[in-house]
């Protein structure tokens, strides 16, 4: 327990393969901030968190495979740029500059960090962008003057004044708040793999330069770019506001990262920190990672159960709906199999520890859960393809421009080379580009929001239009995810709501959920309630008492041996009717007679069944995954006519299931609402909870319906169809007039018209194309 360990990092860009580093800090290759991984024994073998490995439940697949087993480091690019490859040390992708991100392996039993990697770097990105954002507004209000007449900014101070009130500004911003950009950049350039910060390194930077120079020496300048006042413009409003922009989208990519990984932190939460062990006949608290294979625990009413086993003693209704997304308790009693993570009812038991630690199912759920999170391809990809090309075709057009000018143009040929050149990059300056995306991201993702549809990953937006496949659980996504009464019927000379008077009354003093569901339907039926004598839970079977001086009961069918009753074969015949229609079914006895039944239900919910219909009539194949017998799934499912559907479910049979169809070449969206849909829900194509349903869920998934309605998931549809549309119209805007400025800038009109591209008509063809992107963008607002 106390061998030494060490904590891997590795970038989450995985620039290098597998490659691990000891410390934290950026990765040599991109600069990506390295993220920490699994610890690393004394002897070289991978150490797994008591809390987080595992796949040996008895119902899943065994985890000793070379994959998992292989020392890795705990950091990951989320753009899985070179696959699966981890960092030892926190920092920036080597490939793509991204922040590097860390998988949680917080062992079982000690306490989580106050402050993850991911928020610190949050926090820190953050800091950045309020110090760009407070020094880029007066900037931008300064360069603008000219058009708000009212400001009179000449007559407080010259326009050389000014330019050098602007160079003080937005100096902090490039080389303090912007700087890590550079970097990334430089990387793109070094490692010959163009991307968004190969283009905004060099704009930015043209901008900046061009303006430090014109400000410096303005005698380099024609007169063509030069003011009455014999001012060259300067652009350093250009330079602030986009590196502003740039960091406002980091934030949000961290913070969104930073709140998937709380998913596995409340994961990690579920178990106890200490265990009840019973050791020499002494009862005792020790550490959870103290509890070893083969331990007696007691667990005692409403503490969790701290790792797998079976009870050896006393009998207990444990509520699984964390694992199983039932909201029926099951019923444990002797030799039975308990879960850790589970909650124990009002009973108290002893259990032997069968799997402890890695070996735990909600270990493997975590896992799942780490392994999904980890294999994202983000939206920014289409306008990284593009600006991959854009930027060599770019920087080749300067550079021919440059030669061009240095070798035919007129005196000062060097002057004019480098002015055209400059033109020609600040005129490509991706200022556009960079708002092409995140514009319609967070217009479109708050219209959705308005429509109860929230959007946590912009990646879901491009993958939602491409989802052909939809898996939805049972409980709380197609039904309500908790008992109702459903039926009732008297089998003797009582009417039907007598029997559903007694099943009430005789259940009015019981704590089991079937029988809060019994009590609240007599209820809303305005049926009165009478008290019996001589209350009774039999564990495991129902309820007895005594009414009217004879024995009442009301329970499964374990209660009929008890009462001695028996059931002709059409009381039979009507039971397995119920059951086969997806209802739980209750006895109602008196002495040693059947007089009733009641039955309990998930009820469906009205809007599923238009919901499923929509979607299928969108070519959305709708399959149901359910931790519920067959008996009931198949009942939803022919209810709702689904293309098909799988019971008994354990949260390993969801992932897996989402994993061979995604293999397949589906494009799969899990729909969940429960902890046992976590890790499906992680690694679907886009993950969708239901708002009625846990924070983890929640937090696993990409979009989250508000009102838990799957008619959300057609209005989601239909967002990303509009939001994707408009995505590639800002790409269209972003590139149009700088495409067409751009052989201006060159000079291409000189010789026949003499017309040079003024820097300032550059910015001007810069700023339009934002105008442009932001207003196609805010059209979303009406969709």
């Amino acid at each position: 327990m106390n061998i030494e360990t060490a904590t891997k990092y590795y970038c989450p860009m995985h620039c290098e393969g597998d490659k691990t580093y000891d410390k934290p800090g950026d990765c040599p290759v991109c600069n990506m901030h390295l993220v920490p991984g699994d610890t690393e024994s004394e002897n070289g073998h991978r150490k797994h968190d008591h809390a987080h490995r595992g796949h040996d439940h008895p119902h899943a697949h065994q985890p000793a495979t070379d994959q998992q087993q292989k020392s890795h480091g705990q950091y990951y690019c989320p753009m899985r740029c070179e696959g699966d490859k981890t960092y030892d040390e926190t920092g920036d992708c080597p490939v793509c500059g991204m922040h590097l991100l860390k998988e949680e392996t917080r062992p079982a039993g000690r306490k989580a960090e106050e402050t993850s990697d991911e928020e610190n770097a949050w926090h820190q990105m953050a800091k950045k962008f309020w110090l760009a954002l407070a020094l880029s507004l007066p900037v931008f209000i300064i360069a603008m003057s000219d058009m708000f007449s009212f400001l009179h900014l000449e007559n407080l101070a010259s326009k050389s004044v000014w330019n050098w009130i602007e160079f003080a500004l937005a100096t902090p911003v490039v080389f303090y708040s912007g700087w890590s950009f550079f970097k990334r950049g430089y990387s793109s350039v070094i490692r010959r793999s163009p991307n968004m910060w190969t283009l905004i390194s060099i704009g930015v930077g043209a901008a900046y330069l061009f303006s430090v120079l014109a400000m410096l020496v303005p005698g380099l300048f024609p007169a063509q770019f030069k003011d009455p006042q014999g001012n060259v413009h300067v652009y350093f409003e250009a330079a602030a506001v986009i590196l502003t922009l740039v960091l406002l989208g980091q934030v949000l990519e961290l913070r969104a990262h930073s709140k998937t990984n709380s998913a596995i932190k409340a994961l990690l939460q579920l178990t106890p920190p200490v265990a009840r062990v019973i050791r020499n006949g002494q009862e005792e608290k020790i550490p959870l990672e103290e509890v070893d294979v083969g331990d007696l625990l007691k667990v005692k009413p409403g503490e969790k159960v701290p790792v797998d086993g079976k009870i050896t003693e006393g009998s207990a209704v444990i509520d699984e709906s964390m694992i199983t997304g039932e909201p029926i308790p099951a019923e444990k009693s002797v030799n039975e199999p308990v879960t850790g993570g589970t909650i124990n009812g009002n009973t108290t038991f002893t259990m032997k520890a069968e799997k402890v630690g890695a070996d735990t199912l909600l270990s493997q759920i975590i896992e799942m859960v780490n392994e999904a999170g980890r294999s994202r391809a983000p939206i920014q990809k289409l306008a990284d393809l593009v600006a991959k090309y854009f930027v060599q075709i770019v920087i080749s057009i300067a550079l021919i421009t440059f030669a061009v000018w240095a070798i035919w143009g007129p005196d000062p040929a060097y002057v004019y080379a480098f002015v055209n050149a400059v033109a020609v990059l600040i005129i490509a300056c991706p200022c556009a580009l960079g708002l092409a995306t995140p514009i319609s991201i967070m217009v479109g993702t708050g219209r959705g929001a308005q429509s109860g549809v929230l959007v946590k990953d912009a990646r879901a937006i491009e993958e939602m239009n491409k989802v052909d496949t939809l898996i939805i659980d049972k409980t709380g996504t197609i039904t309500e995810g908790k008992p109702s009464l459903k039926s009732y019927l008297s089998f003797g000379d009582k009417t039907d709501e007598e029997i559903l008077q007694l099943a009430a009354s005789i259940d009015a003093n019981s704590e089991h959920p079937i029988a809060d569901a019994i009590v609240k339907g007599a209820k809303q039926k305005n049926i009165k309630l009478i008290m019996p004598d001589q209350f009774e839970a039999i564990t495991g079977k129902g309820v007895q008492a005594i009414f009217q001086s004879k024995k009442l009961g009301l329970g499964n069918h374990r209660l009929l041996e008890d009462f001695e009753a028996t059931l002709d074969e059409e009381k039979q015949k009507i039971v397995k009717e119920w059951q086969s229609s997806g209802q739980t079914v209750m006895y109602l006895l008196l002495e040693h007679q059947v007089e009733g039944i009641v039955s309990v239900a998930d009820k469906i919910k009205e809007s599923s069944a238009k919901a499923v219909t929509a979607l299928q009539q969108l070519g959305v194949k709708v399959h149901m995954l359910t931790g519920d017998n067959e008996f009931t799934a198949k009942a939803v499912a022919e209810e709702l006519h689904l293309d098909g559907y799988q019971a008994d479910c354990l949260p390993e049979d969801k992932y897996k299931r989402v994993k061979e169809l995604q293999q397949q070449g589906k494009v799969v969206a899990m729909a969940g609402d429960g902890i046992n849909d976590a890790p499906a829900l992680a690694q679907a194509n886009i993950g969708i909870a239901m708002g009625t349903g846990t924070d983890i869920a929640m937090q696993s998934a990409e979009i989250t319906l508000v009102k838990g309605d799957l008619n959300g998931i057609v209005r989601a549809r239909d967002l990303s169809h509009k939001v994707m549309q408009n995505i590639k119209q800002n790409l269209f805007f972003a590139f149009v007039y700088n495409s067409i400025g751009v052989p201006i800038a060159a000079g291409l009109l000189y010789p026949f018209f003499g017309i040079l591209l003024s820097p300032m008509i550059a910015a001007a063809a810069m700023s339009f194309s934002s105008v442009s992107v932001i207003s196609n963008a805010l059209r979303l607002k009406n969709k």
